[in-house]
């Protein structure tokens, strides 16, 4: 590798560190991306690809001007980001989502870094750090291996790093009766103009859905391990077993929602349903939306075959549950996760307590281009905070309180407030979120040219 800058190291190959070490690259600093797998595969991981997406194939809301994590998809196109470009090319029809083919998305990722002169792939477990690393970003997100966990655990003082996350599980398409079940987006929305049927829906009478939620109560669910045992969960990927033991209705409030929805068959509104979205280009295989699961294998294709119209599904991955690891931020971290404790450490992506595919990568372009300035002794300037990038940064190096800090999504509730009018009032309902959205594009603009 013939370059005057040493190169800096990145652990992990995930979506954070895939996005920081092509930030780096692009500044023509070198790297060196270390990925343990398949030398070490983790709980969740099916493959040995960078970028492999371990949950859903949704990237959620493309909607820049209404939907924060939209405004944080359209900030990382201006900024030039590898995932949302790459995610852009292989996308599958999501309605107002942007999902993609989870394989060819990865070998994507893969490839581009794979071919950049100055990108260094090791497959390694990395479990200590040698000395001679001047610069390392930790991006290892929240399948961090023991060895390394362990370490960051005594670097930082911190004995509070794990939650649980959970996985849905993907279906055969030609396995889904469509004789019951139908396409359909939630108020007819559609993906680049298509037809607003970008997602199958399973519906529920009342009777049927007090029947599965009592089958989902009762089922045989995984046996925590000691150390799971008093893990606690994150609110946005609970699994259903868990939100249905929070109420009997709680599950018709979240991922079975009836509304945007009728019924194609007879034109009747359901009580609940289940939406099943794409998850590949062919359209061969379909997930369960919002299904993580801790019930046991067997258990789910039991249950689940109760769902009407998967009455004979056949599962091509059943849901699983694995420990996350992530730091408290607010505490460990400073304004340019660096850890406070070991300056030559910056965190990026779930490990910094973001939630998300594209918060995780967000923090992951900012790690690097951080990492980069730093290299070239260049002068560091963050993003606004009122932009989404800026807003998720300033949250998790100090906006969020420290003794209770969890993992969050990008959301307007971590702006800074709307300038009221003259009459001292601010926009509220749409005109609320489309202001944020639309002072954010305008900030991450402005600050992008002089990055």
């Amino acid at each position: 590798m013939t370059n005057q800058h040493a190169p800096i190291h990145i652990i992990g190959g995930g979506l954070a560190g895939c996005e920081a070490a092509y930030q780096i690259a692009s500044k023509n600093i070198p790297v060196v991306l270390h990925e343990m797998r398949p030398t070490r595969m983790t709980d969740a991981h099916q493959t040995e690809g960078l970028a492999e997406l371990v949950c859903s194939n949704s990237f959620r809301s493309d909607d820049a001007t209404a939907n924060a994590v939209g405004v944080l998809h359209e900030e990382m196109r201006q900024l030039q980001s590898l995932i949302i470009k790459t995610a852009d090319t292989e996308k599958v029809p999501a309605g107002g989502a942007l999902a993609v083919d989870r394989d060819q998305f990865s070998a994507s990722i893969e490839a581009v870094l794979s071919a950049h002169p100055l990108i260094t792939i090791e497959r390694q477990e990395v479990t200590v750090i040698p000395n001679e690393w001047d610069q390392v970003i930790v991006a290892t997100g929240p399948l961090t291996s023991p060895a390394l966990a362990e370490a960051i655990r005594k670097w930082g003082g911190e004995e509070d790093l794990a939650f649980f996350d959970a996985i849905a599980p993907i279906i055969h398409f030609d396995s889904i009766n469509l004789d019951v079940a139908w396409f359909q987006s939630r108020y007819d929305k559609s993906t680049d103009g298509g037809d607003g049927k970008d997602y199958i829906n399973c519906p529920f009478d009342k009777a049927q859905y007090d029947s599965f939620i009592d089958a989902l109560l009762s089922g045989d669910k995984m046996v925590f391990k000691e150390w799971e045992e008093n893990t606690p969960y994150f609110d946005g990927c609970m699994p259903i077993e868990v939100m249905a033991s929070r109420g009997h209705e709680t599950l018709r409030w979240g991922p079975m929602k009836p509304v945007g929805l009728t019924n194609a068959h007879d034109r009747s509104r359901p009580h609940a349903v289940i939406q099943l979205r794409q998850d590949n280009a062919l359209g061969t295989l379909y997930n369960m939306v919002g299904f993580q699961t801790k019930l046991k294998y067997a258990e789910q294709i039991r249950i689940f075959r109760t769902i009407p119209g998967l009455e004979n599904a056949e599962f091509a991955r059943l849901g699983g549950l694995h420990r996350n690891t992530f730091i408290n931020a607010p505490r460990l971290l400073d304004g340019q996760l660096r850890l406070k404790a070991r300056p030559n450490l910056r965190f990026a992506g779930q490990i910094t307590g973001v939630e998300g595919y594209v918060e995780s990568a967000a923090i992951g372009l900012l790690a690097g281009r951080m990492a980069a300035a730093e290299r070239l002794r260049d002068t560091w300037t963050p993003p606004p905070v009122d932009s989404a990038h800026g807003a998720l940064l300033s949250h998790i190096t100090g906006g969020a309180m420290a003794d209770s800090f969890q993992p969050m999504n990008v959301n307007f509730g971590l702006f800074p407030e709307l300038p009221t009018d003259e009459r001292g009032r601010r926009p509220r309902g749409r005109d609320r979120k489309a202001a944020y959205a639309a002072r954010a594009l305008d900030s991450i603009k402005q600050w992008s040219a002089k990055a």
